[in-house]
């Protein structure tokens, strides 16, 4: 081999070398970013990320968290951002994250197609695990905490309760027919640009989104519960606020955390520069599973939630 043609080889080869390892990029992102479970629903393949901890006992019956990635998110982002794995291992419950639909994945909330979704990945999971009907749970960031609203008002006889972070709805409260109270913890970061706590518009959402503290009190509105909430403080960057004496014990609670950006407290944190800070003050996660477990759902709400329909 001459000199120029070992030359012309090694220029070829440095040519080719980021189309390589772009490549290598990708297939290594797909492998790790997979879900594990699918499902037909409305003529569709709609994807999910499964965890079963290996407690899972058959002859229990198993609690259900339902976790949902926000728009532009995925199954394992969620996972790893939420870190409801470890929980379900130290508490015994099995954890699903669907993928809403689109590039990017987004959940449409006016849409009945995604709730039907919900509902027969809930029939699927119940159908190869001993699910426990009273204690199915569904949270989300942002636009996934958009649709565990739209769950709470559409699926209440099947959902217990639910959580939402960095979550404000756009849907007007009068589209939300089911009767029945649903429990809601929801966590807020006082700089988050993209939901903005004070309402308004943003940059990703040209309609105006609501005040955090009056979607929060409209939702005890809903529940029915005591007018005057009860305020403590959590940690030097966090506030709760809880309305009591809400009908059937469907408490609400928000957590403020001052300086806080459009991210899961404690939990893995997104880009600073992109979604803000993530407040270390507070496990949102724990704290949700300690409100999903105190709020199982009663036989005589799943009556009458079916009643409704």
């Amino acid at each position: 081999m001459n000199r120029r043609t070992m030359v012309i080889g090694a220029v070829l080869i440095l040519i080719g070398l980021p189309v390589v390892l772009a490549l290598i990029a990708a297939v290594s992102f797909h492998l790790r970013n997979r879900n594990n479970g699918s499902i037909v629903s409305s003529g569709k393949r709609r994807e999910y990320l499964l965890y079963v901890p290996r407690s899972y006992d058959r002859s229990k019956p198993t609690p259900l968290v339902i976790s949902m990635h926000g728009a532009g998110g995925w199954p394992v982002q969620q996972r790893d951002m939420s870190q409801w794995n470890r929980l379900a291992d130290e508490h015994g419950f099995i954890v699903v994250y669907p993928a809403g639909t689109g590039r990017p994945r987004v959940w449409h909330m006016s849409r009945r197609t995604d709730v039907r979704f919900i509902s027969e990945l809930i029939d699927t999971l119940e159908a190869a695990y001993n699910i426990d009907p009273a204690r199915i749970y569904a949270d989300g960031l942002s636009n996934g905490g958009g649709m565990a609203f739209v769950l709470s008002c559409t699926l209440s006889d099947r959902i217990a309760a639910v959580g939402m972070v960095g979550a404000a709805q756009l849907l007007p409260w009068n589209w939300c027919t089911d009767r029945r109270p649903v429990p809601m913890i929801t966590f807020h970061g006082t700089a988050d640009r993209f939901a903005p706590y004070n309402g308004g518009t943003s940059w990703v959402v040209p309609r105006p989104l609501p005040n955090i503290e009056t979607w929060t009190a409209n939702w005890a509105r809903r529940n029915r519960c005591g007018p005057k909430p009860v305020e403590s403080a959590v940690a030097a960057d966090v506030t709760r606020r809880e309305y009591t004496n809400c009908a059937d014990d469907a408490a609400v609670v928000l957590y403020t955390l001052r300086g806080g950006g459009h991210t899961w407290p404690g939990g893995q944190p997104l880009p600073e520069w992109f979604a803000g800070p993530t407040s270390r003050s507070i496990d949102a996660s724990g704290v949700m599973w300690e409100f999903f477990r105190a709020h199982p759902l009663s036989k005589r709400s799943r009556g009458d939630a079916e009643g409704a329909e």
